[in-house]
């Protein structure tokens, strides 16, 4: 007896679902046609592949193991497609880029028009995103992240260090802009602000917290751009990356760059795609082009 591949991805899309309505809106065919293919595959087979309840398909035994082929059959087809893109010699086609918003706006856009300049066969697909997509799946061909832990199944080359330092408004700091910056004891007493509690893991976040009473963190928000703008509007003092607070003209710096807030800057691939001519023509460009900007990445500047 033969199980064609298709009654597993059919198999495999109920498991994801628990429904029928979402098994074929997967696999972009109707709800019939489904509950049809399933009741035809027990039936040849002879086995119950899935338990029916009020509030879903919950798989047998012997449904488990069919999904469990059809994820390594999935991601054979998938590590199969990577090769293929990696073997392509002519350096065309679209190029995946996922990377954050504060990284697009004020450091990669100049890289990415240059990349076009230079290779304007290659179509760009920037995804902005805070989380590490799954470049396994090709849900992305690059990624570009500050972090100091880049995922054991990604390759890729550490830029520099991403530096932040405590910000604040010129008009609020006179003599930070002539080399006479506050001490910590003197800052603690203005309001703060700060990322939010669901970024704790961020270590500026956390000296936030262990440094300032709770009452004088004036705002929480969860993005960095966020962050700037309640800094240049006069809402309190904070960390920032020196890549952003250093190109904001009203911002004066308050400290020097704290190497405990710092991460890396890396350009990650997957390693079947590293081989890849248009993978490997953006990570030569934009790894020169990131160098030549590392003073401005690594706040390399005195405090006034």
């Amino acid at each position: 007896m033969q199980i064609p591949w298709d009654d597993f991805r059919l198999v495999k899309a109920i498991a994801d679902t628990r429904t029928l309505n979402g098994a074929a809106d997967a696999l972009s065919i109707n709800h019939s046609t489904v509950f049809r293919r399933l009741a035809d595959l027990e039936k040849r087979i002879g086995i119950i592949i899935f338990e029916r309840h009020r509030t879903g398909y919950s798989l047998t035994s012997a449904g488990e193991e069919m999904v469990q082929l059809a994820m390594r059959m999935d991601e054979d087809v998938n590590a199969f497609t990577r090769k293929l893109m990696g073997n392509k010699l002519i350096p065309s086609g679209e190029l995946r880029v996922t990377t954050n918003d504060t990284l697009l706006v004020y450091l990669l856009m100049p890289i990415f028009a240059s990349f076009r300049r230079a290779y304007p066969t290659i179509n760009l697909d920037i995804v902005l995103s805070n989380q590490v997509l799954n470049l396994s799946k090709r849900d992305a061909d690059i990624a570009i992240r500050a972090t100091d832990s880049p995922p054991e199944t990604l390759v890729g080359r550490r830029i520099c260090a991403l530096n932040w330092a405590i910000y604040g408004l010129k008009a609020d700091f006179p003599d930070a802009e002539i080399g006479q910056p506050p001490d910590m004891n003197v800052l603690s007493t203005r309001n703060w602000v700060s990322l939010g509690d669901q970024l704790g893991h961020i270590r500026a976040v956390r000296f936030v917290r262990e440094r300032v009473p709770e009452a004088r963190i004036a705002i929480k928000i969860n993005t960095v751009l966020g962050l700037a703008e309640a800094v240049e509007e006069g809402v309190g003092v904070g960390p920032l990356p020196c890549l952003i607070a250093d190109q904001r003209p009203k911002l004066v710096r308050l400290t020097d760059p704290n190497p405990e807030f710092a991460t890396g800057l890396w350009i990650l691939t997957h390693p079947d795609l590293r081989s890849s001519p248009r993978v490997r023509a953006f990570l030569d460009l934009a790894s020169t082009e990131l160098m030549r900007r590392k003073a401005l990445i690594e706040g390399l500047k005195s405090t006034n």
